[in-house]
C-alpha cells in the first residue's frame, strides 16, 4: 500500500486521479438510480409487491456497491488508504457482500419472472421475504469466512481499495475462490439462464414472447458475468499493463 502523500509504485498522478474520477461517476450514478428505484418502492403503493421487493433487494445490494465504489474513489483521489488495515478489511467484506447479493437477487428476480409468466399464480409474500432473507444471509456467510480464515482481504494493486486477494495461489485461497465461484456464481447464472429459458419456451407457445429471446437471455448473463469477473480481474489485467516491471517481478517468483 502507498504510504500517506505518495502514489502507488508503479502508477503516475493522472492515472490514479482517473481510477478516482471513475469510481467518483460510477458511485455517484449509482446512488443516484438505485436511490430513485428505492424511492419509488417506498412511495408508490402499487409497486409495493412481492415481485417487487426482489428488485428492491438489487437495487439496495447495487446502492452498497456504489457505497463501496465511493469509498474507493475517496481514497484514490486521496491517494492512499486512510482507513487502517481493520477499514481494509471492512471495505472487502462490504463489497463482497454486495456484489454477491446482487448476483443472487438478479437470480432470484429470474426465477420470481419464471414464476409469475409460467406458473400464472402471484408471487407470495412469505416467498419473497424467504428468497430475501436467504440472498443476504447467503452473501454474509461466504463474505465473512475471509475474515474467519478461509480466503483473504487485501489491498487492491493501487492500494486505495479493498477486496478478496486474487494474487495467493496457495490451496487456502484457490480453495475458497473456487467453491465461492461455484454457489456464487455458476449456480445464481444457471438459475438465471433456466427461468428465463422456461419463460421464453412458454410465452412462445402461448403466442404473447415480446420480448426479443436474445435480449431475455443475454442481459442476464451478461449481468452476471459482469459482477463476478469484473471487478478485481479487470483491475489486475490494468494493474499488469501499466506496471509491467512489476508484473515481471511477480513471473520471476
Amino acid at each position: 500500500m502507498a504510504e500517506p502523500g505518495t502514489l502507488p509504485t508503479g502508477f503516475r498522478e493522472l492515472e490514479v486521479l482517473a481510477v478516482g474520477t471513475v469510481l467518483l461517476v460510477e458511485a455517484l450514478s449509482g446512488l443516484s438510480l438505485n436511490g430513485l428505484t428505492i424511492f419509488s418502492f417506498c412511495k408508490t403503493p402499487a409497486l409495493r409487491t412481492p415481485s417487487h421487493l426482489l428488485v428492491l433487494s438489487l437495487a439496495l445490494a447495487d446502492s452498497g456497491i456504489s457505497l463501496n465504489a465511493l469509498v474507493a474513489a475517496t481514497s484514490s483521489l486521496l491517494r492512499r488508504w486512510p482507513y487502517g488495515s481493520d477499514g481494509c478489511q471492512a471495505h472487502g467484506f462490504q463489497g463482497c457482500v454486495t456484489v454477491l447479493a446482487s448476483i443472487c437477487s438478479s437470480a432470484a428476480i429470474a426465477w420470481g419472472r419464471y414464476h409469475h409468466y409460467c406458473t400464472r399464480s402471484p408471487l407470495a409474500w412469505s416467498t419473497a421475504i424467504s428468497l430475501v432473507l436467504f440472498v443476504w444471509l447467503s452473501s454474509a456467510f461466504w463474505a465473512a469466512l475471509p475474515l474467519l480464515g478461509w480466503g483473504h482481504y487485501n489491498y487492491e494493486p493501487l492500494g486505495t481499495c479493498c477486496t478478496l486477494d486474487y494474487s495467493r495461489g496457495d490451496r487456502n485461497v484457490t480453495s475458497f475462490l473456487f467453491t465461492m465461484a461455484f454457489f456464487n456464481f455458476l449456480i445464481p447464472l444457471f438459475i438465471t439462464h433456466t427461468s428465463y429459458q422456461l419463460m421464453e419456451q412458454k410465452l412462445k407457445k402461448s403466442g404473447h414472447l415480446q420480448v426479443p429471446a436474445l435480449i431475455a437471455k443475454t442481459v442476464p448473463t451478461i449481468n452476471a458475468i459482469n459482477y463476478a469477473l469484473g471487478s478485481e480481474t479487470v483491475c489486475r489485467g490494468i494493474w499488469q499493463c501499466l506496471s509491467p516491471q512489476r508484473s515481471e517481478q511477480d513471473r520471476a517468483k
